[in-house]
């Protein structure tokens, strides 16, 4: 396509431009055909493996059955180590129309002058 424009374009013009015309026409043609080319080789994440990975909001607690959104719909979700309701679940695995999910580790804050964990239990013995 770009070739053709070029060549078109080549009449239009003085006898050093037309033939510069034609190769710049020429570059442009192969840099089209290599990113097409490479575009074509690309695998879309689509489907179960575009699913796997992605962080869900639980919808109904899964304990260890329940709903989780995904996108704006409703899917239902298993998850056996069990989730509440507003918890944030990684989804694991996708078995036809069920995901199953794991919860989200959370985030464990540290204290700014001990490097102690916040919350947690000191045994003084």
């Amino acid at each position: 396509m770009i070739l053709t424009v070029f060549l078109i374009a080549s009449f239009l013009v003085p006898w050093p431009w037309n033939l510069a015309l034609i190769a710049l026409g020429a570059v442009g043609e192969v840099g089209e055909v290599v990113w097409g080319r490479r575009l074509a080789r690309r695998k879309a994440d689509t489907g179960t493996d575009a699913m796997v990975g992605r962080t869900v909001e639980v919808v109904d607690s899964c304990r260890p059955e329940g709903h989780v959104r995904l996108g704006g719909e409703l899917w239902n979700a298993v998850c056996a180590a069990g989730a509440d309701r507003g918890d944030s679940v990684t989804i694991s695995a996708v078995h036809e129309l069920t995901l199953e999910v794991v919860p989200l580790a959370p985030p464990q804050r540290r204290s700014s002058q001990r490097g102690d964990v916040v919350g947690a239990r000191h045994d003084e013995s």
